[in-house]
């Protein structure tokens, strides 16, 4: 591997903002920052052109205040071959944005297309059951997958810290026996938290991040009940088999191949009832088989195993000791929940289905004001009540939430945003009703 190859690399991890503050007291952030083109699926341009038209763009645009994305371009060239070219570095709500120096601050250009061919569907015996799911990345499917997902914590940012040092690390040839690491992340917390969502965003991320190390991504996602089903006598071998049709992915060493064990503590539930005499004995022949499966996986650089777990005290200890990063991933906070509705309602102006007669402000924003009503909080301020209010609904719902809103209580567009306030507010304590009456019956 090349000084070049190993300088991208170092390159794709996210940097500490850094900056200085101006004459009139703005702070001009000259930091690194990821620069994101989605190139048009027509276009044959080579990436290096397009770094340098890209680069000249935004040397040209001087300046931007805190993310954006660029989706009209001023000359034919960037028609034809972009759709958009986006600067998304910042994740935590609320944070305060700052003026970007785009003539001074370092820009890493990744280039990159999606595939629109969706999920492959993986057999592995005579009954067609699915055994996988997979995906050519960067998918079509992920897209915007990233920045739909909001925490309190800066989750994002430690999860691509690690995947970019497993593989710098890989690359450099580091030994594995002198400082160990295993390529296993799991996130853990409550259902509908969006932990599924972040494994294939986080792989698609790394497939964008890493565009010029590794041509194109592989994404498998086991299905873990399909391998206990009770049709699979020889579970142990259909795993054996299942690895072996990965294991010719990552035999291409210009493919990122990430891995994704949902509901991991399957594993845990077959092997104790196969302790317990309850299952056939066959369940912990599959559950040994994958375990010895992904210690043999370490020793590709080109991979990462990525897992969820609903239920964190079922998860098989043996796999624990496995994983590199434990994440929790808890229900968001108000202020997590209000940047989630605030992006829906965004989307819903773009779309003409709110009428574009009143701004939002962001969360930052809402609480520089300190919550005072006013003719220009007004409307924020009662998002905000109805984050308060949606305290307890999964982030699966949250997102559904604005559709449920416009099908129960309004009809056709474009509505006022007040309409739809008043919507969303009817819609969470709807929500929160169905919850009790299902209980109840």
């Amino acid at each position: 591997m090349d000084s070049c190859q190993i300088l991208a690399l170092q390159n794709a991890l996210p940097v500490p903002p850094d900056g200085h503050t101006g004459m009139n007291g703005t702070t001009i952030d000259c930091s690194c920052y990821h620069v994101e083109v989605l190139q048009s699926p027509y276009s044959t341009v080579r990436a290096c052109i397009l770094k340098d038209k890209i680069k000249a763009l935004l040397i040209a645009k001087k300046t931007a205040f805190g993310d954006f994305t660029i989706e009209e371009f001023p000359d034919e060239f960037l028609k034809q071959n972009v759709i958009s070219v986006s600067l998304r570095d910042s994740e935590l709500p609320g944070v305060e944005k700052k003026v970007i120096d785009l003539t001074s601050c370092e820009l890493q250009i990744h280039i990159y297309q999606v595939h629109t061919d969706g999920a492959g569907a993986e057999e592995l015996d005579e009954e067609n059951l699915i055994a996988a799911n997979h995906w050519l990345l960067p998918s079509s499917d992920f897209q915007g997958m990233w920045e739909s997902l909001v925490y309190d914590e800066p989750i994002k940012t430690r999860l691509l810290n690690y995947a970019s040092t497993t593989l710098l690390f890989s690359d450099k040839n580091v030994d594995s026996n002198i400082i160990s690491w295993n390529r296993v992340v799991l996130l853990h917390g409550p259902p509908g938290t969006g932990k599924t969502s972040l494994c294939k965003a986080l792989a698609q991320k790394l497939c964008i991040r890493f565009s010029d190390h590794y041509s194109h991504g592989q994404l498998v996602e086991i299905n873990s009940h399909s391998l206990f089903s009770k049709w699979f006598s020889e579970s142990g071998k259909l795993v054996m088999k299942m690895f072996q049709r990965i294991q010719e992915l990552m035999d291409d060493p210009k493919a990122l191949v990430c891995i994704l064990i949902d509901e991991v503590e399957s594993l845990s539930a077959a092997r104790k009832s196969s302790m317990n005499g309850v299952e056939p004995s066959d369940a912990i022949r599959v559950v040994n088989a994958l375990l010895t499966q992904l210690d043999q996986i370490k020793k590709y650089p080109n991979v990462l195993i990525l897992t969820t777990s609903n239920i964190t005290g079922a998860i098989d200890l043996a796999f624990v000791d496995r994983a590199d990063i434990k994440q929790y991933i808890g229900p968001p906070s108000t202020r997590a929940i209000y940047s989630i509705y605030l992006s829906c309602m965004k989307e819903l102006t773009k779309r003409g289905v709110i009428s574009p007669t009143h701004q939002l402000l962001d969360i930052r924003a809402l609480e520089v004001t300190r919550f005072i009503e006013n003719s220009a909080t007004v409307y924020s301020l009662k998002l905000y009540n109805i984050a308060s209010k949606s305290q307890g609904l999964s982030g699966r719902t949250l997102r559904k939430l604005p559709f449920m809103a416009h099908a129960l209580f309004l009809r056709g567009s474009p509505v006022t945003l007040e309409e739809y306030l008043e919507a969303m507010s009817r819609t969470v304590d709807h929500q929160f009703k169905e919850r009790e009456d299902f209980k109840d019956h």
